[in-house]
């Protein structure tokens, strides 16, 4: 009797599992739509290097703002600047506001730009812990990126300042951080799946 009871307990447990899998089915197949939107935009936000914004931003900075480098005196001779020309618009203020000491804490337009790219260097990193196939390519974007910031922190004048070193450093840093994490992520999950 009591075999019979059990037996009737497992039949009964493994049909509540099957409606449960019918209904979860029906309520996913209702979503359909909503889950293809929203898979599509996943993928875009995995996809784009978020270190690109501060980046474009500085670069839209330099191309319409930026001095030239060689200027005429008033006698007709040739100047070249011995700083970069965007130097000036960087260390101008962005934000200031008054502590509790009495001073005035002031932020400037490339320590701004700075904390934004810290900003999504973090969310970056957090990003690189999935291991599909939009991190890779989100990799290769950012390494990219890199590459482009350090040709033209090399080669361009309006981009030879600390703000445009410390954020190509930082694509740098979001390349590597995001191969290492995405490696150490995948042997981790691969060592749960095979029990090692």
């Amino acid at each position: 009797m009591a075999k019979n009871a059990s037996k009737d307990t497992q039949i009964a447990l493994a049909g509540a599992a099957v409606a449960k899998m019918e209904r979860d089915q029906k309520r996913r197949a209702g979503k359909g739509e909503t889950q293809k939107q929203g898979s599509f935009m996943r993928l875009i936000f995995g996809i784009f290097p978020l270190l690109v914004i501060p980046v474009v931003l500085y670069n839209l900075m330099a191309m319409a703002f930026g001095g030239p480098v060689q200027g005429v005196d008033a006698s007709g001779q040739l100047l070249q600047a011995q700083a970069a020309p965007m130097a000036n618009l960087l260390n101008e203020r962005f934000l200031g506001l008054p502590m509790i000491s009495g001073v005035e804490w002031v932020l400037s337009k490339g320590d701004a730009i700075v904390l934004l790219a810290v900003i999504f260097l973090f969310l970056e990193i957090l990003k690189s812990t999935s291991t599909g196939t939009a991190t890779i390519v989100n990799h290769g974007i950012s390494l990219l990126i890199f590459i482009l910031c350090l040709v033209q922190f090399l080669l361009m004048p309006n981009f030879a300042t600390s703000t445009f070193f410390i954020l190509t450093a930082m694509t740098l840093l979001d390349v590597l951080a995001g191969v290492i994490v995405t490696i150490v992520s995948a042997r981790r999950d691969f060592g749960v799946a095979g029990d090692v």
